[in-house]
């Protein structure tokens, strides 16, 4: 069967097809959560199944990831003077957003698909970029034969760059969109340190399901293993269905949970790497006031939503520096993870994340992540940390 994207007149990527399949899942019930409903006033709704969406991004999300390890691992080969040079990323990058919204359209046609995503085409297409979308072109092309597809033909430069631009939906809250984050985390894949490839499906406004595949996230506790020996994590969850990870070369998934401490002594949390991404002292200063002795983890992307939703450790804090913006698919997938792993994700006055309002979040100061029965005692350090820190200036 013939395959191949091609460019509509409207300038987004598409499938050539020669039907439409009507894909109506199946009604079941959702796990009702007390403490939410009391926090935020949920129902107990039924929930849709999304089975055939959930194959399709996890199809999508490895061969992603496979792309962006091929690149990595050239990346550390080359000499040290190389790795200042941030080409390597942007190809895996554009790459790793052509693969997935080819595969979802593969896997599941539609005419009204809608892929929310960091990149677009704009300076791909300019001169003196055509040697990065010649090496991109050639890294789709090898990533997807890797992979018995039925993939007739090779994709053309116009067809990598119509895949790249199928990420041009703003979203909202009606119908469906796919929320892509293709390297979430660009200066740990730099460094060789932790990045995801980071999907999720929007429904009707909600996060419906999440995928996260994090190549260098070992398959045991962060805390204990070096993450360059058995690595290689996929994360994905389905509303209602609970949260399940396997390695990324298809072991058997298991279910995950998060950490059922509660006593904040003795909690671990995570931050961002980079001080730009996050304000360490605000963080530092909210784990004193709950008591928190253990020293923070810092880890680079969403793969901190993965190692949470399996309880590598109890809390997720992070504050951008004022003016910044988060966009959804920062967050999108790793949200459902962790809610589905029992864990509750908000912004720093306890508000739900609200994914429904186009490309970016609109919340209160940070996010702060973690289970049940630390939440109360975390909002509370937060909203005196945040007041402290006011009262200073």
């Amino acid at each position: 069967m013939s395959a191949v994207l091609g460019a509509s007149s409207s300038g987004c990527g598409c499938i050539n097809r020669v039907a439409v399949f009507n894909l109506r899942p199946r009604l079941s019930t959702a796990t009702f959560n007390p403490f939410l409903a009391r926090r935020f006033g949920v129902r107990a709704l039924s929930s849709m199944s999304y089975h055939a969406e959930l194959d399709a991004a996890k199809k999508a999300a490895s061969l992603a990831a496979r792309l962006c390890q091929k690149v990595q691992r050239a990346l550390l080969q080359a000499d040290v003077q190389s790795k200042s040079d941030k080409s390597p990323v942007t190809v895996a990058d554009y790459g790793s957003q052509a693969v997935v919204s080819f595969i979802l359209q593969k896997e599941l046609p539609s005419n009204s698909f809608s892929l929310v995503a960091e990149e677009d085409s704009e300076d791909l297409r300019k001169e003196e970029s055509q040697e990065t979308i010649q090496r991109i072109t050639k890294l789709v092309n090898e990533t997807l034969a890797s992979n018995e597809l039925g993939i007739t033909s090779p994709l053309s430069q116009e067809d990598v760059l119509a895949a790249i631009d199928s990420g041009r939906s703003n979203g909202g809250p009606s119908g469906r969109h796919w929320v892509l984050d293709p390297i979430d985390g660009t200066k740990g894949f730099l460094r060789g340190d932790q990045y995801a490839i980071a999907l999720g499906l929007l429904d009707e406004g909600k996060v419906v399901l999440g995928v996260l595949a994090c190549p260098n996230l070992p398959l045991a506790s962060v805390a204990y293993h070096d993450h360059q020996e058995n690595s290689g994590c996929l994360f994905f969850a389905q509303v209602g269905a609970g949260t399940y990870m396997q390695s990324l070369d298809g072991s058997s998934p298991k279910k995950v949970h998060v950490t059922d401490i509660e006593n904040p002594e003795e909690a671990s949390f995570f931050e961002s790497v980079e001080a730009a991404h996050s304000m360490h002292d605000l963080a530092s200063l909210i784990a004193k006031k709950l008591g928190v002795k253990a020293p923070p983890v810092r880890i680079d992307s969403q793969a901190k939503y993965g190692a949470l939703s399996r309880g590598d450790g109890a809390i997720y804090l992070r504050f951008p520096h004022k003016g910044y913006r988060e966009k959804i698919w920062d967050h999108a997938a790793g949200y459902l993870v962790v809610s589905e792993a029992g864990g509750i994700a908000t912004d720093a006055a306890g508000n739900p994340l609200d994914f429904s309002k186009g490309r970016y979040l609109d919340l209160d100061t940070g996010i702060i992540v973690t289970n049940q029965k630390l939440m109360p005692a975390l909002l509370k350090a937060v909203g005196d940390s945040l007041a402290e820190k006011a009262s200073s200036l």
